[in-house]
């Protein structure tokens, strides 16, 4: 099984193309009170035609729950690249996590679709929590999450 810690380098290919031309990024997910430890989740990136693109951010330190954000887990670890990506602790309930990073302006309005999985300890797994279109448009409009996310939204 690959170290999915070895494996979250494939951000650096959605930054490096255009370190001249990315832009500073803020995501931020407000979580809901849903009375669980803190949840792990991915927030990650789809091309046009669905296929994964790279990680954007993840939350949550200990690898052998990743398995449980389902969707980004399969994704992920389907693909032969590395990937880097930010990573953080993991979000407790009713509390906001904040991260800022460089996404290349070739990305903005060219398809890209960002998701977020989530998973809570001892509590159901949520695949495709949030699902947003990657657009200048969209900039900090917050989108809802189904379970664990109250609100997710991105700021450039």
């Amino acid at each position: 099984m690959k170290s999915l810690l070895a494996v979250l380098s494939l951000t650096t290919a959605l930054t490096i193309p255009g370190v001249a031309m990315a832009r500073p990024v803020t995501l931020t997910a407000q979580m809901t009170n849903y009375g669980g430890d803190g949840a792990y989740f991915a927030v990650y990136l789809t091309n046009r035609s669905g296929a994964y693109a790279g990680t954007l951010w993840l939350a949550g330190s200990r690898s052998r729950y990743f398995r449980h954000l389902t969707e980004w887990y399969r994704a992920a670890s389907s693909t032969s690249a590395r990937i880097h990506g930010v990573t953080g602790a993991s979000v407790g309930a009713g509390r906001t996590a904040k991260v800022s990073l460089d996404i290349a302006d070739a990305l903005f309005d060219a398809g890209y679709t960002l998701h977020v999985d989530a998973a809570a300890e001892n509590m159901r797994e949520s695949r495709n929590e949030v699902s947003l279109p990657l657009t200048t448009q969209g900039s900090g409009k917050a989108a809802r999450g189904r379970r664990y996310v109250a609100r997710f939204a991105y700021h450039m």
